[in-house]
């Protein structure tokens, strides 16, 4: 199976997305959804979330780099990052809320990492609030179980922006919620693909049409009326995160020689997000932190190469780039580290982030 994990750990809570859990086949994408394997990655998340041993063995192993990999880094550098509901099928309302799933034992302190300069954290009981899935794109949402009674108006929006321009496998899914009196949207999203001349403009639209289509509507009335429904940029703080699949850039074959060398600064010069985000052509506004790791795709599975080599059938072969991405706006909103995974069940490598919110009184 294809898949990709993009985590976000929030002082709250933590925001878990996936790709692909099931093949993108015409059975899939057409027929009824498969939630067989989102609910065992749901057992499996409640499981590392909570299990002190299991995240204690993350932390140290699986999310951190090793000597080597933080030695790799620091030699590289630094790197700036800097519709109607009625008529769209896949733009419902249909979230799962677990809310109640939260369990009542007390979490302890675990030992402090200090890898990628994020900040030691206490070990918390965690419990889902939200999940949900549209074909084989998987977002959800564990909340702190101390701080889910401050959670509330949980609402989604899917947009789907694959065949013909409106079905499942490809688009987004975006979970509005307000913590306290700030509200939250998270947007997961696995966008158009390919690195042929016109496909980054296929991406700019599907940014397009999903910040223009996702609606959160509320079941509350003023006055007789309902309330406007909320917009994706309506929201205090927001994070996108996913496969935006955005390449490099006038591909030539200097390129391969700068993987080779492992100069990711020069290959970041050539980001077509970057690219786009500084001339206004998508996402402007938007900020991304630091950039130290290396490309996320693609890799040949099970390995540590890229699908470069000579031996690889051609129409297989991909140019190394930075396709998965998490970038925030928002109000106090801080992210704290950004960097990516090593595990090799995918053809890309997951990223994981950090952010933190201004303290609210009495929190």
């Amino acid at each position: 199976m294809n898949w990709l994990a993009i985590h976000i750990l929030f002082l709250i809570g933590s925001q878990i997305r996936f790709q692909e859990i099931v093949p993108l086949n015409a059975g899939n994408v057409l027929g009824p959804e498969d939630c067989g394997p989102a609910e065992k990655w749901l057992s499996l998340i409640r499981k590392a979330l909570n299990d002190d041993s299991n995240i204690n063995s993350v932390s140290k192993q699986s999310l951190w780099p090793n000597d080597q990999q933080q030695q790799n880094i620091e030699q590289s550098g630094s790197f700036s990052g800097s519709i109607s509901l009625d008529d769209e099928p896949f733009e419902h309302m249909d979230l799962q809320v677990r809310s109640n799933s939260c369990s009542s034992e007390e979490g302890s302190p675990s030992p402090a990492n200090d890898r990628g300069n994020c900040p030691s954290t206490v070990q918390h009981k965690y419990c889902l609030a939200a999940c949900k899935q549209m074909v084989g794109l998987f977002l959800c949402v564990w909340v702190r179980q101390d701080l889910n009674q401050h959670i509330s108006s949980l609402m989604v929006s899917c947009v789907g922006r694959g065949i013909m321009g409106y079905l499942g496998n490809k688009g987004s899914i975006s979970i509005s919620m307000k913590f306290h009196q700030s509200t939250l949207c998270f947007i997961c999203s696995h966008l158009t693909s390919g690195e042929k001349e016109g496909d980054a403009s296929r991406r700019n639209s599907d940014v397009t049409e999903i910040l223009k289509r996702t609606r959160f509507s509320h079941s509350c009335r003023i006055s007789g009326k309902p309330v406007p429904p909320y917009t994706i940029l309506d929201h205090d703080n927001i994070i996108w995160l996913g496969d935006l699949n955005y390449r490099l850039a006038s591909i030539s074959h200097d390129m391969f020689e700068l993987v080779e060398r492992h100069d990711w600064q020069a290959l970041l010069e050539k980001d077509q997000l970057r690219i786009e985000q500084k001339d206004g052509g998508v996402l402007e506004g938007w900020e991304e932190g630091e950039i130290y790791f290396a490309p996320t795709y693609k890799y040949i599975t099970d390995s540590d190469h890229y699908a470069v080599q000579a031996s690889i059938p051609k129409d297989k072969r991909r140019t190394p780039a930075w396709c998965d991405r998490i970038l925030w706006r928002g109000q106090g909103l801080k992210q704290m580290c950004y960097f990516r995974g090593e595990s090799r069940f995918s053809d890309h490598r997951p990223v994981f982030s950090l952010f933190s919110l201004p303290t609210i009184s009495g929190i």
